[in-house]
């Protein structure tokens, strides 16, 4: 049986259970499951290592345990937008070149030790939302979270393309889909998303992940 992991920030979190690999939460890592699951009966083990708040260097962190350790077949990254937030609600962000370089580090390691795992990169993702618009104390907060985000979804896809990974385009998916249904239909606050922003991102990685699989 082939095993799937998924690895990010809370929305890939999604209020997994922490003692039960069955419970990968209510997000796209359950749609995923469930459409797979279902298509490919037995054929796949899925596992979901995502942590709410984790920045690159969180993950990075625990590179061990929640991923070389697994030993996964597969496994979907999507990280980034913490390491934005958190320079905003704490001033405690990762700048884009060291989220950069530690991603870099974190891939090359992931392949020396697992060099059959085949990867996807997400891209990191925002829209306008009371976690990202504008507030009394930084009145031009969208665009500067939105700027600062989407430097860091380039430098996702660069990584994507140094290492020959697949990567997973959603900023434009949910930019365009929001023109038709509001932001917030998508991401309730700007940064998670809503069941229906889950099946936009569900629909996205399955697309990538039948082309390695």
């Amino acid at each position: 049986m082939k095993k799937i992991l998924f690895q990010g920030d809370s929305v890939t979190d999604s209020e997994r259970s922490r003692n039960y690999d069955g419970n990968v939460g209510y997000g796209y890592a359950l749609l995923v499951k469930a459409r797979l699951g279902l298509d490919y009966p037995n054929e796949y083990e899925f596992l979901n290592r995502g942590i709410g708040g984790n920045r690159i260097i969180d993950l990075y962190a625990r590179i061990k345990e929640d991923i070389i350790n697994l030993r996964p077949d597969y496994m979907s990254i999507l990280i980034g937008v913490n390491d934005v937030g958190h320079e905003f609600s704490g001033n405690n962000g990762v700048d884009a070149q060291k989220y950069e370089k530690i991603y870099s580090m974190m891939i090359e390691e992931i392949k020396a030790e697992l060099p059959d795992i085949r990867i996807m990169i997400m891209e990191p993702f925002c829209l306008k939302g009371r976690a990202t618009e504008n507030t009394e104390e930084r009145p031009d907060k969208w665009n500067e979270f939105n700027t600062e985000l989407r430097i860091r979804a380039a430098k996702a896809r660069a990584i994507a393309e140094k290492y020959g990974l697949p990567f997973i385009p959603l900023q434009q998916k949910l930019d365009d889909c929001s023109l038709k249904t509001g932001a917030t239909y998508l991401l309730g606050d700007g940064v998670h998303p809503t069941a229906m922003g889950h099946e936009l991102i569900a629909r996205e990685w399955i697309k990538a992940f039948n082309e390695i699989k």
